[in-house]
């Protein structure tokens, strides 16, 4: 009788996806494997997959210490956190959930933006207190008729642009992967523009591309600088893209209008942060793609994926 497959699950994972998962092969699900390095190491140690979401780094160490590895499951798409190079190496496939969070996303980019440019929202604790801060709050912009600039646009960025065309934005977006002849362009009624002119058109910038050499400080005080004043600015992508000094430096400035950030350099950021403080500008914990709904997408579609990909192995 052939031995089952023995999988690692080291964050969290929907249950359901989890039990299926179970049903078929060793399953070993421990949401918080993703804090201890060494016993996440011992736990791979006789492993054919493994799951991850972005916080658990898949090193050349930790591959190293799964010899039998043959599936790596991430519960997202960014894999910033995992070392392709190695898995590479050893023909370990890495299967991404592609797609399958990009509405919670979108929404969030959505939200964000109608957030920040009435600003309204960010006043209960004044209103609570007796304040009246009408006047102040009196010059909110509307959605409807600004320029939504879109960096990527992949699956996310797609979305983003359907949602934004509905609400009667105007959107125009860069992508240096995708040819301007794509049908993806005329699909959605989006421009294709350089970068330099997205940062200049655009009343919301939003960021939807990659973490890498080329991308890294993307968003710097030179290009902050080249952006319209007052512009918005959200990240949803990956902390290391924009400059944190630079961004609140811009918000104090009021270069920037303001900003929304799901992601960071360093994650958890750290107390002292040049963020701190900074006006018109809205922190989340790296929470955009992660919903109820989302949640059952990504982790079903990786639960099937993964279980494909063992079964194919002899």
């Amino acid at each position: 009788m052939k031995k089952r497959a023995r999988l690692v699950i080291s964050e969290f994972m929907e249950e359901s996806a989890v039990a299926r998962l179970a049903a078929c092969y060793d399953t070993h699900y421990d949401r918080t494997l993703v804090g201890k390095p060494e016993e996440l190491r011992a736990c791979v140690a006789n492993a054919d997959a493994l799951i991850v979401r972005n916080r658990t780094q898949v090193t050349a160490r930790v591959i190293e210490h799964a010899p039998l590895l043959k599936v790596l499951g991430r519960l997202g798409v960014g894999l910033d956190n995992i070392d392709l190079d190695a898995c590479k190496a050893r023909k370990i496939e890495v299967i991404p959930a592609t797609g399958a969070n990009a509405l919670a996303v979108a929404e969030y980019v959505i939200c964000a933006a109608m957030l920040l440019l009435r600003r309204c929202f960010l006043v209960s604790p004044e209103v609570a207190r007796g304040e009246w801060p009408r006047g102040a709050l009196s010059e909110g912009r509307e959605l409807a008729g600004k320029t939504l600039g879109i960096v990527g646009f992949g699956s996310i960025g797609q979305l983003t642009a359907k949602l934004a065309r509905t609400l009667g934005m105007r959107v125009i977006a860069y992508d240096t992967a995708i040819s301007p002849s794509h049908s993806a362009w005329k699909d959605h009624g989006v421009a294709p523009v350089s970068f330099e002119a997205l940062l200049a058109e655009a009343d919301v910038v939003t960021l939807h591309v990659p973490l890498l050499a080329a991308t890294r400080s993307l968003i710097d005080a030179t290009r902050i600088g080249e952006m319209k004043r007052g512009a918005i600015l959200i990240n949803t992508s990956r902390g290391g893209i924009v400059d944190e000094a630079a961004l609140a430096a811009a918000l104090k400035s009021g270069q920037l209008g303001a900003a929304a950030l799901d992601v960071f350099a360093e994650e958890p950021l750290r107390a002292g942060s040049p963020l701190a403080g900074c006006p018109n500008l809205v922190l989340t914990p790296h929470v955009a793609g992660v919903t109820d709904e989302s949640n059952v997408r990504v982790s079903g579609m990786i639960a099937d994926k993964v279980a494909a990909a063992l079964d194919a192995i002899e």
